[in-house]
């Protein structure tokens, strides 16, 4: 059934119009960072949908100058936070300090909480996977309830919150992999490749030069908050919802049980191999609503299954727990997501 009570012609105005904001966005990310689109529409697709995402890459390929870039487009406030092994929780959320106030010509000692750098509407966390699991918990309550609790208080963060994390995948000394509980909390992982011949060209010329481009904001919080609003009144047909369940249930290895008694009868030999845990049901809502918004890109109310397998390899390859038999024969989580998308049936049997 549709989830919108717009008539055609008013769903199409407001598919239109997201299309329009989402290119402006674009464009303007496109005048500093050289290439990449792909990456810039994931990043964008995780934004409008209220999601985190996790750029994965090697140094020097442009991935905080893409979040910089992106807070300035959207004009929103940007925080940054570089994580180190001396990280501290508080150095994230905040603490509460002793201040004097003057009341009635007496001075007083009063404690205060003095917000940290997760009080942004976009927040860069660089290099996460350097900071130890207790910093990096301190993102969980922020990602996912979209607050931060200290001491006894809880105090919300501002509207939109975005948190974009990057890390290196090469450089594993003085590193702490994230925890699975942290990875499922990002929408997207994205991976960032290095630039083929004319991009490289590009950036030098952008680089070297005197010539310093700077984006203009052509969105505001307010636009961008009824966009994901927006996102969610987008019509999915019950058939391609259930294409997006069975693709998660896909992902459970043989013999993984459910709460209706039934074990896995999806997946595929590749899973059966290779695949230790699968995705949480957070990989399916993840796969609906980068399907809305991929739809309303191209301009259109209603999402497809065609919209759910291009969305299917950033929205499930950190939801994959791989075995040792895959690390040992150097099989991916995307190899088996692209398995899954290319022999799932459309129509359940």
């Amino acid at each position: 059934m549709p989830e919108t009570t717009m008539t055609p012609e008013q769903a199409q105005q407001a598919a239109d119009a997201f299309r329009k904001d989402f290119e402006a966005v674009r464009e303007q990310v496109a005048r500093v960072v050289v290439g990449q689109r792909e990456i810039v529409e994931g990043v964008l697709t995780c934004l409008f949908c209220g999601g985190h995402v996790l750029l994965e890459g090697v140094p020097g390929i442009g991935k905080t100058l893409l979040v910089r870039t992106l807070s300035q487009a959207l004009d929103l406030q940007f925080s940054r936070v570089q994580f180190t092994p001396d990280l501290m929780p508080a150095d994230i959320t905040g603490t509460t300090i002793v201040t004097e106030v003057e009341t009635s010509g007496q001075r007083e000692r009063v404690f205060k909480f003095q917000q940290g750098p997760i009080f942004g509407q976009i927040v860069l966390a660089d290099e996460v996977n350097r900071a130890t699991p207790k910093t990096q918990s301190a993102l969980l309550e922020a990602m996912q309830e979209r607050s931060v609790t200290v001491g006894t208080t809880t105090h919300q963060l501002p509207k939109p919150f975005l948190v974009m994390a990057t890390q290196n995948p090469i450089e594993q000394e003085g590193t702490y992999p994230l925890p699975e509980a942290q990875l499922d909390r990002f929408f997207f992982k994205l991976l960032s490749l290095p630039p083929g011949r004319d991009d490289l060209a590009g950036i030098i010329d952008r680089t070297t030069s005197s010539q310093n481009t700077v984006p203009k904001a052509v969105l505001g919080a307010a636009k961008l908050l009824e966009h994901q609003a927006l996102v969610r009144q987008v019509a999915i047909a019950s058939h391609v919802r259930d294409y997006a369940v069975r693709l998660v249930l896909t992902t459970h290895p043989k013999g993984t049980a459910h709460s209706d008694g039934a074990t896995a009868t999806y997946a595929t030999p590749m899973v059966d191999k290779y695949v230790r845990l699968g995705s949480s049901p957070r990989g399916a809502q993840t796969l609906i609503l980068a399907a809305k918004c991929k739809a309303l890109i191209e301009g259109r109310f209603a999402a497809s299954i065609d919209d759910i397998r291009a969305v299917a390899q950033p929205a499930l390859r950190h939801r994959l727990i791989m075995n040792f038999e895959s690390h040992a024969e150097g099989v991916s989580a995307d190899a088996v997501v692209a398995n899954m998308v290319q022999t799932l049936p459309t129509e359940a049997l």
